[in-house]
């Protein structure tokens, strides 16, 4: 999938994925999307709890083109 803005968060442990998202998914438009690249394992949890707490569209996870985990997000509002 592509999105509309590429975070790269590799080698960033949590929290710093989940801020990077809150503060840069107002970079985008309402419906358009953003990814994150994390190596953190807790992204996989922590992205789509992120989500339903801010109203966002958690779209899911794909691997990146170098495996590492890509956590799209829908901006909703």
């Amino acid at each position: 999938m592509t999105a509309d803005l590429e975070l790269d968060c590799r080698g960033l442990l949590c929290p710093q994925p989940v801020i990077e998202l809150g503060k840069r998914i107002g970079e985008v438009l309402v419906g358009q999307t953003v990814a994150v690249a994390s190596t953190d394992a807790a992204a996989a949890f922590d992205i789509p709890a992120w989500c339903r707490m801010r109203g966002q569209e958690y779209v899911g996870q794909e691997p990146a083109d170098d495996g590492v985990p890509r956590y799209v997000v829908r901006r909703v509002s």
